[in-house]
């Protein structure tokens, strides 16, 4: 088992550091991760939590997170809204009110159930405008992200059994044919 774990892992890391290479992180913003463990596993959603697995994932997650500098927000499931795990810090930094709910391996899901955990003093808010994200399974993590997702190809399309969906994010352009726009690093 530590063997398959161990190559989730790297999955992930090699995954990770593709993103990287295609994007630009914007230092204090949120990164939001959907992750189903039971997808991983070769079940279907919902069905197979591990949180063997949501432990050998979150360690190159929050390493990423304090490399470039972003807030990681855990995706809940649909039993609690896909309501987020963060840190107080970011929701406080965001103005962003915390529900009252713990996130559980059958309501919420087994990585979110382990970021609740593992993160420096966590809370779970209903919803975010993060700037990137990952969906591991099929979570459809869009409904966090903002309005104008660009998604991003890696070689990596699969962690475990579950597909793998990756994207950052960039302003919305409007006004129009005559319209002069900033580039996106420059925001």
């Amino acid at each position: 088992m530590d063997e398959a774990l161990n190559l989730l892992k790297l999955q992930l890391e090699q995954l990770l550091s593709e993103m990287a290479e295609q994007t630009t992180f914007t230092k204090g913003t949120f990164f939001v991760v959907g992750c189903s463990t039971s997808e991983i596993a070769g079940k279907r959603i919902g069905t197979g939590g591990a949180l063997e697995v949501a432990d050998a994932l979150f360690a190159p997650l929050q390493a990423f997170a304090e490399k470039h500098g972003v807030y990681l927000a855990f995706q809940g499931c649909e039993h609690i809204n896909r309501a987020l795990t963060i840190e107080r810090e970011a929701a406080e930094k965001f103005n962003l009110d915390a529900v009252s709910v713990i996130p559980a391996v059958r309501a919420g899901g087994s990585m979110s159930t382990y970021a609740f955990e593992h993160l420096k003093d966590a809370v779970v808010v209903e919803s975010i405008r993060a700037n990137a994200g990952i969906d591991i399974g099929q979570t459809l993590i869009g409904m966090h992200l903002k309005p104008v997702a660009v998604p991003l190809r890696t070689s990596i399309n699969k962690i475990g059994d579950a597909i793998v969906t990756v994207a950052t994010t960039r302003p919305k352009l409007i006004g129009g044919e005559r319209a002069i726009y900033t580039r996106p690093e420059e925001d």
